[in-house]
């Protein structure tokens, strides 16, 4: 700027906008540099000093082949239980809810009635057995005169044909008394098979009639089955395993894992679903503890096989990278080294590592945010071999 010439602002704007840029190079150039200074440069070296890590030992062992699914409880049997005759309710023998056993009393219906019939059938019996008596003797009388020439075979006939006409009589007598002691043993309502009674939907004093209303229903849940889906990619591997042997499935409920039902596949739909692609299943269980209700959703677990001899690590070492997955593995001078793997599956906290890893390798489970390729570590924590499954 001249000594006597004001100073030109529009040209001191514009040698401020022509020096902004680069000074923004130069400090983003300066903020590179520490970066690399303190990350130890383009070739990745490590941190100064070992960083403490958590680690575990890959281990051979064998696993079971599985898959898991959603499934439903279904009651084993469940029976709507109804009077077969009609009449006044006149006792309830249990509470809603109540467990019961095969052949204990539920109702009672007024036997008034019925015993009253079947009195009613026993006096006509011993009515008609009196008037067979009697026409089994002249049945006899007329056949000794028609022998002696004194009666005629017509006469002989007619009073036979009657002695056998009161026999049928006596016969469908008979079937009246049986059907009278029939109806009054269903005066008394039990229960046909072992359960869990529901609500009781009619109260003692109410008329009922036979075969219409339902009283009360009973589902059984001594054992009891689970229904579930799973994909149709598994069916051949499902009749393949079923080939072999019973194929235990197991029910977990609310992530329970410690008190799991055990039971095994007996029934598998004849259809695929068009819709969904599954296929349905079936578990019984035996359920003894009546933790299985019906109407539960639970989580299904069925082995189809077990795998001998499979390397197995803790799930939290096999961690996630640009080229996929990898395990991080301490060298014999305590260095890391990330390894790529192929996993096989994951069966609770541990993973079946298909390739990539041997047996006794040791492996990164916690403290991986702090390692680089190379970097010295201090193992802190070593985790126990996993259990056999």
């Amino acid at each position: 700027f001249g000594m006597n010439s004001p100073p030109d602002r529009s040209a001191t704007m514009n040698t401020i906008r022509q020096i902004r840029p680069v000074c923004l190079l130069i400090a983003v150039a300066i903020f590179a540099g520490s970066c690399r200074d303190k990350s130890g440069g383009p070739g990745n070296k490590p941190v100064a000093g070992p960083v403490p890590v958590k680690a575990g030992k890959a281990v051979v062992k064998p696993m079971p082949v599985q898959f898991e699914a959603v499934g439903s409880v279904e009651p084993f049997a469940t029976v709507a239980v109804k009077a077969q005759v009609s009449g006044i309710l006149s006792n309830v023998y249990f509470v809603d809810g109540q467990s019961v056993r095969k052949g204990d009393k539920l109702f009672a219906i007024d036997a008034a009635p019925f015993q009253i019939a079947l009195r009613r059938a026993e006096a006509a019996l011993a009515q008609d057995l009196v008037q067979h008596k009697t026409a089994v003797a002249e049945a006899d009388r007329y056949a000794t005169l028609l022998r002696q020439g004194l009666t005629s075979q017509e006469s002989c006939e007619q009073a036979q044909a009657r002695a056998d006409a009161l026999a049928a009589g006596l016969a469908g007598i008979r079937a009246d008394i049986d059907k009278a002691v029939l109806d009054l043993t269903y005066c008394s309502i039990c229960a046909p098979i072992d359960g869990r009674l529901g609500n009781v939907l009619l109260d003692s004093g109410n008329l009922v009639k036979a075969n219409e209303a339902t009283l009360v229903t009973i589902n059984q849940a001594m054992p009891v089955r689970v229904q579930f889906a799973v994909p149709q990619q598994e069916f051949g591997a499902i009749r393949t395993a079923l080939a072999h042997g019973p194929l235990p499935v197991t029910a977990f409920v609310q992530d329970d894992d410690a008190n799991a039902e055990k039971g095994e596949v007996n029934f598998i739909d004849n259809t695929v679903d068009a819709a969904t692609g599954t296929i349905r299943l079936k578990g019984i269980f035996a359920n003894t503890g009546e933790r299985l209700w019906p109407g539960q959703f639970v989580r299904v677990r069925v082995t189809l096989e077990t795998e001998p001899a499979a390397v197995v690590v803790p799930a939290r070492a096999v961690q996630a990278g640009q080229q996929g997955r990898y395990v991080s593995v301490i060298r014999p001078d305590k260095t890391v080294e990330n390894k790529p793997v192929k996993v096989g599956r994951q069966v609770g906290e541990e993973m079946v590592i298909a390739t990539g890893l041997v047996a006794g390798d040791m492996v990164i489970t916690d403290g991986h945010l702090r390692l680089v390729p190379g970097s010295r570590v201090e193992i802190r924590q070593e985790e126990p071999a996993a259990k056999a499954q």
